[in-house]
């Protein structure tokens, strides 16, 4: 079955908390699928992963570019997996695919957006009646991560 977990944002912003998943994500010799809930959140992001830092910044393309399958990140707002990621992280209330084809798969949801909190608690629910290991985390004060469930 495939690892779920679920990233519960209450001290930063998704521009924030993503680019050091995803670098995580590489690290493992994971390739990476985000999902996002819209064109112009994938676009904001493709835009934010090039400059969230001064000295660095994270290769990856959109589901726009020719040579989609060849990234090692791939932002998307379709349910494909063109770039044949291991993880996928589906944010701003991206509707997950099939998870099965993956290892592990991230739901990354703002705390402070009832309706990405909602439909965060229906896939919970979803993903654990379909028998995926599912853990929940959320973010401390000081912006680590803590298992709640």
């Amino acid at each position: 079955m495939t690892e779920v977990l679920f990233y519960h944002l209450t001290e930063s912003t998704l521009e924030e908390a993503l680019p050091p998943l995803l670098e995580k994500s590489l690290q493992r010799g994971w390739r990476v699928v985000a999902q996002t809930g819209g064109e112009e959140r994938r676009d904001a992001l493709d835009a934010h992963l090039w400059v969230y830092r001064e000295d660095a910044f994270l290769a990856h393309g959109t589901d726009r570019d020719p040579f989609a399958s060849e990234q090692p990140v791939l932002l998307t707002t379709k349910t494909d997996n063109p770039n044949a990621a291991q993880i996928r992280f589906l944010v701003d209330g991206a509707e997950p695919p099939d998870l099965s084809g993956y290892l592990r798969v991230v739901f990354v949801f703002d705390g402070h957006d009832a309706q990405q909190v909602e439909a965060a608690r229906g896939h919970w629910k979803s993903v654990r009646a379909a028998g995926h290991d599912v853990t929940y985390w959320q973010q401390t004060g000081d912006r680590r991560w803590e298992r709640k469930a």
